[in-house]
């Protein structure tokens, strides 16, 4: 099944130094504390999306990692702040030494393609738990670091920076995910291969194959290098998945692993400050109790208790949340990403909370939103309403979306989509139905070119709606899906107006007319009739995986299931309507 994709962004290096500098300047001014910590944060990772651009780019034009002045002077501003962030955590964001300076020697390339570094964006991944990662692996300043892009530049940075080591060397593996390899100038290689003490290998991973730090592995074994010398930096403490080679699974359960997970770094951190319900304390008041977790779908419990029929969930795609009891009321702290994504997400939900959209919203502090739990609210599942009832609400939300998040680009092509719909209809309903629906498809192109696309809310499922007990509806989950790990992205209003037939029943013509009265644009009818098949793929996709990466979990693969059927049968009735 096709669900996942991350759209190529191409920028101007100059404009995105141009905003690091300006970045820079203003954390500079900020008082210490958690604040001005989560800014030099933010601005480490736009200074790493800026490096592995520009490393990129001089690996396209020679068609090969070489040494390279330009790279080089990316990855000196990348320890310049690595050290600052470093200063910062271990003084209890008391310190903040003498920032870089944005500037880097010309003339840089035309164009950069910056890679969203997902373990930033969606897992909770923290810099700060490579450089105590590195700090208690006992390798010291003769280690050669070498870094995968994309975060593996920035991680590696951080890696060498606690050691006192030289700036790392990144490398860029391509070719099958699963069989991946490296391309190295001769004299790249001789150099990497002239080092004579530990080296560390340090990426995100390892994933489904573990093939971009086994790549590494191999080079410099068979450079000469023993095994002994290699140390791996990953992110988890699990085995590469399914599709490693042998070679590399037998080498990883030998190897020697440094690592600190989220747990480990703040939720049970030794120092006060490192602790999350201390970052929100200016939010929240004191903590009335501990944290209680609620990743996983573990909101579940507290929504629907024991008895009521749980909503599907995705354990694994799903962000860290927790429920903090706090200043005498509970608050939801959500991590909705590091950097400038996570900074964008907290202007998003100030908005949408000032327009009564959503749970009332505290702020933002270093990957956290803060926003109110509202406990006495049940899910719309559990509360149903006419469709009737939720037109004038639903309008009144989506029109604010599509006023006030207007985007250029960002979401995948209607020809990428209609792609994704064959590809998934072939794989459950078989390839007489994809074929039935590939000739449905419609003028692909003059649709394409009456896209508005908008920041949309791109998942209107019922349980994703609070009922509050005076009869409000509010959005629970309203940040993160149009900016998610997958291909959709910002679409045109019209994905959401079928989002909204699909799981509330309603008449999605009817809520175009009520969307184009609150927000003074139309929804193309054309382009509710090209996303349909569209949206119900995508979604029997995501349903259909989930549930094959929850099989451990039978019950979640059960609902998991259920939901993939259902969508398969709309799809399947669509195509056969003629």
């Amino acid at each position: 099944m096709i669900v996942y994709g991350d759209a190529v962004r191409q920028e101007d290096p100059q404009a995105r130094l141009r905003a690091l500098a300006a970045g820079l300047r203003q954390l500079a001014g900020l008082p210490p504390g958690i604040r001005r910590h989560g800014a030099l944060a933010a601005r480490f990772i736009e200074a790493g999306e800026l490096a592995q651009g520009l490393a990129d780019a001089e690996f396209a034009l020679r068609g090969e990692d070489a040494p390279s002045a330009l790279a080089e002077a990316g990855t000196a501003l990348l320890m310049g702040l690595a050290a600052a962030l470093q200063a910062s955590w271990s003084s209890g964001f008391r310190h903040l030494p003498p920032l870089p300076e944005a500037i880097l020697p010309g003339p840089l390339p035309d164009r950069i393609a910056p890679k969203r570094m997902e373990g930033f964006s969606f897992y909770a991944l923290y810099p700060e738990a490579y450089l105590q990662a590195a700090r208690e692996s006992g390798l010291g300043a003769e280690t050669g670091v070498i870094g995968l892009r994309s975060i593996g530049l920035p991680l590696a940075v951080l890696v060498a920076t606690a050691l006192g080591a030289a700036p790392p060397v990144s490398l860029r593996p391509v070719g099958h995910p699963f069989e991946r390899r490296l391309l190295l100038s001769g004299e790249l290689r001789a150099s990497l291969l002239r080092g004579q003490g530990p080296y560390a290998i340090v990426d995100e991973g390892p994933g489904l194959s573990g093939s971009s730090m086994g790549a590494v592995a191999d080079l410099l074994e068979e450079g000469g290098v023993a095994p002994a010398r290699l140390y791996f930096f990953p992110s988890h403490a699990g085995a590469p998945g399914v599709q490693a080679s042998a070679r590399h699974r037998a080498r990883w359960s030998a190897a020697s692993r440094h690592l600190c997970d989220f747990d480990r770094l703040v939720l049970n951190a030794p120092p006060p400050a490192h602790r999350l319900e201390h970052w929100t304390a200016d939010l929240t008041g004191p903590a009335d109790g501990p944290l209680r977790d609620l990743s996983g779908g573990n909101w579940r419990a507290l929504r629907y208790g024991g008895n009521a029929p749980w909503p599907p969930a995705n354990p694994q795609q799903e962000r860290r949340k927790f429920l903090l009891r706090a200043g005498g009321r509970p608050w939801l702290l959500k991590f909705t990403g590091l950097g400038p994504e996570g900074e964008g997400k907290a202007r998003l939900g100030r908005m949408l909370s000032e327009a009564g959209l959503v749970p009332a919203l505290a702020g933002y502090r270093h990957g956290f939103l803060v926003s109110a739990w509202e406990e006495g609210a049940r899910g719309l599942d559990q509360t149903p309403r006419p469709p009737a009832a939720l037109l004038a609400p639903m309008a009144r939300y989506l029109a604010f979306r599509g006023r006030h998040f207007v985007r250029e680009g960002g979401g995948a092509s209607l020809a990428a989509l209609w792609d994704m719909a064959c590809h998934n209809t072939a794989e459950a309903l078989g390839e007489a139905a994809a074929r039935a629906l590939r000739q449905r498809q419609p003028d692909l192109p003059r649709l394409e070119r009456r896209l508005r696309r908008a920041a949309g809310d791109n998942r209107l499922h019922s349980w994703e709606w609070l009922v509050l007990p005076d009869g409000r509806l509010l959005k629970a989950d309203a940040l993160d899906h149009h900016a998610a790990h997958d291909l959709i992205g910002c679409q045109d209003l019209a994905w959401d107006l079928v989002g909204a037939e699909v799981e509330l029943g309603l008449d999605s013509g009817m809520l175009a007319a009520a969307v184009a009265t609150e927000a003074g644009h139309a929804a193309d009818p054309a382009l509710l009739d090209g996303y349909r098949p569209c949206y119900l793929a995508f979604q029997l996709g995501a349903a259909s995986m989930a549930a094959a990466a929850c099989q451990d979990m039978p019950e979640e693969a059960a609902r998991l299931a259920a939901a993939a059927a259902r969508y398969a049968g709309l799809l399947r009735r669509l195509i056969e309507t003629v």
